[in-house]
């Protein structure tokens, strides 16, 4: 393998194992300027898109670990990584798909786990990171909410009670 093509191969594996996913999608048709776009999007998203070389791709991917591709690298491929959560990417990737009907899912890995074009759709159909977490904490915090009121609700009877005695005169 020339020099070139190694040094490739090391780059997107160093960028497969930075990540905690990647998607890959046919950009077959796209022109540059929605490209660049998708770029931005994503960016926003905390995310990048680069295109890639099927065969380098195979190489760098056998060497990050991830499982056998099973001959799934066909036509002019990008791969999108990124740091945050998949969920962003994969929400910009439908939406520009929506846009410009030009991009296609191929799949996607997700933790070694690989997630077909669905799966990256309702992973996209999602809320963002923070509204699930808010919801979470929301729903660990309503049974406390509740007992609380619960074990007052007898302590504020008993007050009003002796309020509406005080206020009788008795």
């Amino acid at each position: 393998m020339r020099a070139e093509k190694l040094a490739l191969t090391k780059e997107y594996a160093a960028r497969l194992n930075a990540s905690p996913f990647f998607i890959v999608v046919n950009y077959q048709g796209l022109k540059v300027g929605p490209i660049t776009e998708l770029r931005k999007r994503l960016l926003k998203a905390g995310a990048e898109i680069h295109v890639v070389k099927n065969s380098i791709f195979r190489l760098a991917a056998k060497e990050a670990g991830v499982a056998d591709l099973n001959g799934s690298l066909v036509g002019q491929v990008a791969v999108v990584t990124g740091q945050r959560d998949v969920s962003s990417a994969a929400k910009v990737v439908k939406n520009f798909n929506a846009e410009f009907d030009k991009l296609k899912i191929h799949f996607g890995f997700l933790n070694n786990n690989r997630l077909s074009p669905s799966d990256l759709i309702a992973l996209a159909d999602l809320p963002p990171l923070e509204v699930l977490r808010g919801k979470l904490l929301g729903l660990l915090n309503t049974p406390a909410t509740r007992l609380a009121a619960i074990i007052n609700t007898p302590a504020g009877q008993l007050v009003r009670t002796i309020q509406a005695r005080v206020d009788k005169g008795e």
